[in-house]
This record gives structure tokens, C-alpha cells and sequence, in this order.
């Protein structure tokens, strides 16, 4: 079944610039070969399989605390028995809506 993953790292005791080593992370996420996108927040993968996604995200947390004494990572994880290609599906729905210029209910 398909898994969509957001999660972000934050390396600790390092300082403020930890730009790079987030890099290290992002570039484990892109290796992968996995659907995924990243922005100021998080990192988001999807995959087929829960083995699949997390052994990503395991790798981009090791990536970082290669460097890092300390690592923090928030998760967040949809399971859905029906969905793939969410990571790209969930925004084309809210453009149309946006270019449609109807108000719909949402739960973002």
C-alpha cells in the first residue's frame, strides 16, 4: 500500500548554520530514486511499501548524525490503501480549485 512520509531533521549541537547538513539528508531522500519533494519545513517521500519509505528516512537521519552529536526528527506518515502519486496528486487538486476560483471546505 502506498506510504507518503513528511519529515524534517534537525541536527543539534552543532550551531545555526546547519544548512548543510540538512543538504546531506536531502541528498540521501533524491538518491533513493523515490517520489519526493522538499521545502523550508520538510521533506516529503512516498514509496510503496512502509519498509520501503522508512528505510529512506533512516538513512537521511544517519547521513546527519554522521556529523551531529544529536539529531531531532518529527514524522508524519499517510497510509492509504488506494492512493499513489499523492506527493504530487494533493497539490494539483488545490490548484484546480484555486484556478476555478470556488470556495471549497478544506482540511489543510
Amino acid at each position: 500500500m502506498p506510504v507518503l512520509v513528511a519529515f524534517s531533521i534537525t541536527p543539534l549541537s552543532v550551531g545555526e548554520d546547519i544548512g548543510e547538513l540538512v543538504a546531506e539528508a536531502v541528498r540521501v531522500v533524491r538518491a533513493s530514486g523515490l517520489p519526493n519533494h522538499t521545502d523550508a519545513m520538510f521533506t516529503l517521500v512516498e514509496g510503496e511499501t512502509w519498509d520501503q519509505v522508512f528505510k529512506v528516512v533512516k538513512e537521511a537521519v544517519d547521513a546527519v548524525a554522521l556529523r551531529s552529536p544529536r539529531v531531532s526528527t518529527v514524522i508524519k506518515m499517510d497510509y492509504h490503501q488506494y492512493k499513489s502519486n499523492a506527493i504530487t496528486a494533493r497539490m494539483e487538486a488545490v490548484d484546480r480549485y484555486l484556478a476555478s476560483g470556488h470556495e471549497e471546505k478544506s482540511s489543510a
